[in-house]
């Protein structure tokens, strides 16, 4: 197998590979012409470099001792109390947020989802599936648009075929694709449907409650036979956030923040809260803006835990005086392009 199929861009290196698969303290590793299970070097154990499910490595003695710098990343706050990273996929182009027509469509999450895949850099596609069981399936489509501000939306049922088939556009030019979304709403499907065969166990929704079963335990990456390479994920119904860019994933918000007659606005009782009046106007929903508060709010808690504050005071000051992040950044931008 070509490192071009794998999704390499350069210059062909020797004992290169990339991580296909992790099992513990192992690691499966797709070669140009084998795969197999390896492990890492004690220095990199010391430092504390560990790869993931995607990463490029160089392998020195049948070891690997190098990862070669993320261009993309999914990453999420580690299980426990204690704040560390854990990096779902990297050296992705496109993020599958997978959700189904019943009772796990849930705004907020796609919301949050949808928060993860701007910080990781990829460009986000929603995939609704189950649609010919589905309940109130233009309204739900209405709804996500109206927090989705032009990312592609996907309808489709796992017994269409032609409806996955146009999916493949994303790995057009062997690119990278990664599933993220609950259990059961037919990520291993859609992963079955795209290799044309199956390679991933699949289950549908419990009847009780609408919640999937578990199928996938672990992250793995797949090469499909055309071109393209696809990463699933195991179902995550709550996604811990690891740094997010809360301002791209509410632009809307941002954009009348900075209309507030105070740049400091808390949204709440201030006079002249131009996101208040939008949402007496109609324009946002109440819902929208406290699920706002509650990302900044975890986004906060996490940076202060991990950079001691420091880096959540350097952003409160930036929004002291520019209103917002969102405004920082468009100025930056508008200099930088001078």
């Amino acid at each position: 197998m070509s490192l071009k199929k794998l999704g390499w861009l350069g210059e062909p290196r020797e004992n290169l590979g990339r991580i296909s698969a992790i099992y513990r303290d192992q690691y499966r590793v797709i070669m140009e012409n084998e795969e197999f299970l390896t492990t890492i070097t004690g220095k990199m154990r010391f430092n504390g470099f560990f790869p993931a499910v995607g990463d490029w490595v160089i392998l020195e003695e049948g070891r690997i001792s190098t990862i070669f710098d993320r261009k993309t990343k999914i990453s999420r706050k580690a299980a426990g109390n204690e704040v560390t990273e854990q990096v779902i996929a990297s050296n992705i182009d496109y993020v599958f947020i997978v959700s189904s027509f019943n009772d796990d469509f849930n705004l907020s999450r796609l919301e949050r989802y949808l928060t993860v895949v701007y910080e990781s850099g990829a460009a986000p596609v929603f995939i609704l599936t189950k649609k010919d069981i589905g309940e109130k399936v233009d309204e739900k489509i209405s709804n996500l648009s109206d927090i989705a501000f032009g990312v592609p939306i996907h309808r489709i049922s796992s017994y269409d075929d032609m409806e996955i088939d146009e999916l493949r556009e994303y790995f057009t030019g062997n690119k990278t694709v990664a599933l993220i979304g609950s259990s059961g709403v037919g990520k291993s499907t859609i992963i079955n449907k795209l290799l044309g065969k199956e390679v991933m166990k699949t289950s549908g929704i419990r009847e009780s409650d609408a919640k999937g079963r578990h199928t996938t335990t672990t992250r793995e990456l797949f090469v499909l036979e055309n071109e393209g390479v696809i990463i699933d994920t195991p179902g995550m119904r709550e996604l811990q956030l690891w740094g997010a860019d809360v301002e791209q994933g509410f632009s809307d918000i941002e954009k009348f923040a900075r209309q507030c007659k105070f740049v400091d606005c808390k949204h709440e009782n201030e006079p002249n809260c131009a996101v208040k009046q939008a949402i007496q106007n109609g324009l946002l929903t109440q819902k929208r803006l406290d699920n706002y508060k509650k990302l900044q709010s975890e986004i906060k808690y996490i940076e202060a835990k991990q950079y001691g504050g420091h880096k959540y005071a350097e952003k409160a000051k930036i929004t002291k005086m520019m209103g917002s992040l969102g405004a920082y950044k468009q100025i930056k931008k508008i200099k930088e392009n001078r």
